[in-house]
């Protein structure tokens, strides 16, 4: 019995230091990146029957990396995320990649396939992913180009089609058009055939025009009431503007989609806005919505199309190594890029 007792403990060591390991940036706290973020070497991730386990080349820095990383503003928290401390330590969403093993229920995807998509920890070397949150990358973009496309894109496409319903002809304005989503939301809507005003600052109007859009507002001169223009459809990207100010830009039938807010509020950051926003269409000729995107793999493939027809180019600003990925976090942060930050992995 007392050899028993040895020999089990060794095995699982043993066991233990076959596992495969991999590089990831990992945190065990809420904080700002520069002082929760760090590389660590940890096990692989195991996998799911419906998922697949994707050696990450690329991974996108969305706005939501930072909440999820800061645990702000606070109700986050309870959205699965972890109360006190974070419940997954590996961040980062956005992802493209060549998928290295599937789970016994995949049939779509197979090894070696290139993706992209949403998957979770995909600030490492491998992460696992929902095989319906994939799609095969575009041909003609790169994985830092695919990598900066998936969650930004997405909540661009549903804004435009689904919850603005923007159709040719239509004027619209999309506030901040020089970031991650509306970078996106100018190409998509001017692919629908709208006339496009972007809203951004002094030093990013000549980013907006190049993604087409038809006129451009810089904020730090103009508000976007002052031309007396009204838009049959007004897309707020984490904008922090009153509604009544919103409205007042508005035809008296358009259509207002708030995709997010940023008031750096640490209990409603904004939240508050989304809910009066529905709560007050009912009682107004206009429609006020509040955008929650959908991941899947269906529109990720109707961005593959936009893509490869050449209607949508993912705007790519700065890339950073693995290593450097709080430097990265902190960049987009700070509202200094020029549409998408991506980490090379």
């Amino acid at each position: 019995m007392g050899a028993e007792r040895h020999v089990q403990p060794a095995q699982a060591r043993h066991a233990a230091a076959e596992a495969p390991t991999m590089k990831a940036i990992v945190q065990d706290q809420y904080g700002e990146a520069e002082d929760v973020l760090r590389m660590e070497e940890i096990n692989r991730p195991e996998i799911g029957p419906d998922e697949v386990l994707l050696r990450v080349h690329a991974a996108g820095v969305d706005r939501g990396v930072w909440h999820i990383m800061t645990g702000l503003p606070y109700p986050i928290r309870l959205m699965g995320y972890g109360l006190r401390t974070p419940s997954t330590r590996v961040r980062g969403r956005e992802v493209a990649g060549r998928v290295e093993a599937v789970g016994e229920n995949v049939t779509t995807l197979h090894p070696g396939d290139e993706v992209y998509g949403i998957g979770e920890g995909s600030f490492a070397e491998y992460a696992p992913a929902r095989a319906d949150k994939l799609a095969p990358k575009p041909k003609n973009l790169t994985f830092e180009q695919a990598a900066a496309t998936p969650i930004s894109a997405l909540t661009a496409l549903q804004g435009v089609r689904d919850s603005g319903q923007v159709q040719s002809g239509q004027k619209v304005l999309i506030i901040g058009a020089s970031g991650g989503v509306g970078t996106f939301a100018v190409q998509i809507a001017k692919a629908y055939g709208a006339e496009v005003t972007g809203v951004c600052s002094t030093t990013k109007v000549d980013l907006v025009r190049s993604l087409g859009a038809d006129h451009v507002i810089d904020y730090t001169r103009h508000d976007i009431t002052d031309a007396g223009q009204r838009y049959d459809v007004i897309l707020d990207n984490g904008g922090n503007r009153s509604l009544t100010r919103l409205r007042r830009a508005l035809t008296p039938r358009g259509t207002l989609v708030i995709v997010g807010a940023e008031t750096g509020g640490r209990w409603l950051g904004g939240v508050d806005r989304l809910l009066r926003a529905p709560m007050m269409s009912p009682f107004v000729g206009q429609k006020l919505r509040t955008l929650t995107n959908s991941e899947n793999a269906r529109d990720l493939t109707v961005l593959t199309t936009l893509i490869e027809s050449g209607a949508v180019t993912p705007a790519v600003d700065r890339t950073y190594p693995l290593s450097e990925t709080p430097a990265a976090i902190q960049y987009m942060r700070q509202g200094h890029a020029r549409g998408k930050v991506v980490v090379n992995v």
